[in-house]
C-alpha cells in the first residue's frame, strides 16, 4: 500500500493521517494540551515517532492506549486509517467499563447534562449553606 512508505512521521500529522483527529491544528492543540503521551511521557507535535511506539490519546472522556503499526502522512478513508494502530485490549476494556459506569450514573442525576436551573441552583445553595453551618 502506498500510503505506509513513510519512514519518518511527526505524531501530529500521524494523529491526523490516522483520523484521531479532524485537522492538524486539532492534533497539535491536543499534544500542547497534554492529552496525548508517547511511551507515557509528554510529547512535542514535532517529534517523529517510530513503528512499534505506544501512545496515549485522550478525547474527551475516553482515553485510549494505541500501537503504532504503520506510519503514513497522507489522510486516507477510514478502513485505511485503522490499518495505521491497533488498539490494546487492556485500552478497550477499560472504555467499555467506564462507559458502562457514565451510563448508570446518568440515570441518578450525578453527572450533569446542563447547568442547573433556578430551582436546581436553590437547592444547592440551601444545600451549601446548611452543611458550612453543620461545620462551625
Amino acid at each position: 500500500m502506498s500510503a505506509f512508505e513513510a519512514s519518518k512521521v511527526r505524531v501530529d500529522k500521524w494523529l491526523w493521517a490516522a483520523r484521531f483527529f479532524k485537522t492538524r491544528n486539532l492534533a497539535k492543540q491536543a499534544i500542547d494540551g497534554g492529552k496525548v503521551h508517547c511511551d507515557g511521557q509528554r510529547i512535542k507535535p514535532s517529534k517523529e515517532i517510530p513503528v512499534g511506539v505506544e501512545l496515549t490519546i485522550r478525547q474527551g472522556w475516553d482515553e485510549k492506549t494505541v500501537a503504532v503499526i504503520a506510519l503514513s502522512d497522507q489522510r486516507r478513508g477510514a478502513p485505511e486509517a485503522a490499518l495505521l494502530y491497533e488498539e490494546t485490549a487492556a485500552s478497550i476494556a477499560k472504555r467499555e467499563q467506564e462507559a458502562d459506569q457514565r451510563k448508570a450514573l446518568r440515570g441518578t442525576g450525578l453527572v450533569a447534562d446542563r447547568r442547573p436551573n433556578k430551582k436546581q441552583r436553590r437547592q444547592i445553595h440551601r444545600f451549601k449553606h446548611i452543611s458550612s453551618e453543620q461545620q462551625d
